[in-house]
């Protein structure tokens, strides 16, 4: 302790000297005990004339004989990343062994689909009952059939895409329909998919998926 007597702390009078004794502090040693303890500290406080929370903090930084405290920094808790094995990992969709050229045309109908107009049927804003669904119109005063302006677009053969995948899957699959498991014999998982018949119950259809798994056949309308 570097405090040997009360004139060491700065800021204590022979007023507050005077003060302390009548507490019952009167060496240096106890005066140093009372401000190690936050109870003292407070009635010290009070009692003491012209002496407040700065000071006190100066008398225990003398009776410590160290520097002013900093406040205690917040150490951040070092997060552990605890890796979880789950056995319904993603696993990527079979792709199909195509050649360049198939993958050209492949990326040329993807461009066309995406410029070919919606097909409406005539006048379909006119009449509700009438739906979207495309209807050639055969009047002989129809504006549409005679590609007037401001019509709507007509199916035409220019609209349709490359002749080398025309019925091909967008991943590149030939697809062929199934209704059970002895359709998956022929069927070529390199080039062919094959998509489950809507007539097909949940039971027999989770069989054809199974069976598809095992032979590496990728199906197109998965139940799960």
């Amino acid at each position: 302790m570097s405090a040997k007597n009360f004139k060491d702390f700065p800021g204590l009078t022979d007023d507050n000297v005077k003060e302390l004794e009548s507490m019952g502090i009167n060496s240096v040693e106890e005066l140093t005990a009372a401000l190690g303890n936050e109870d003292k500290v407070k009635e010290i406080i009070k009692n003491l004339s012209g002496v407040g929370p700065k000071t006190v903090m100066k008398w225990q930084n003398v009776a410590s004989d160290a520097a002013p405290a900093e406040p205690a920094k917040k150490v951040a808790k070092e997060e552990k990343t605890e890796i979880v094995e789950d056995s319904k990992a993603y696993v990527p969709n079979k792709k199909p062994e195509i050649d360049d050229d198939t993958a050209s045309g492949l990326a040329k109908r993807a461009l066309i689909s995406g410029r070919r107009p919606a097909f409406k049927r005539q006048e379909w804003f006119r009449y509700s009952k009438l739906g979207e669904n495309w209807r050639r119109p055969k009047g002989i005063h129809s504006k549409m059939r005679r590609h007037m302006k401001r019509r709507v677009h007509m199916v035409d053969i220019g609209f349709r895409g490359p002749a080398s995948v025309r019925g091909l899957h967008p991943s590149g699959f030939e697809e062929v329909m199934v209704y059970n498991i002895d359709g998956l014999k022929d069927v070529d998982p390199k080039v062919q998919a094959v998509r489950i018949g809507g007539t097909v119950g949940t039971k027999k259809r989770l069989d054809i998926q199974a069976k598809a798994d095992e032979l590496g056949i990728r199906v197109l309308n998965r139940m799960v």
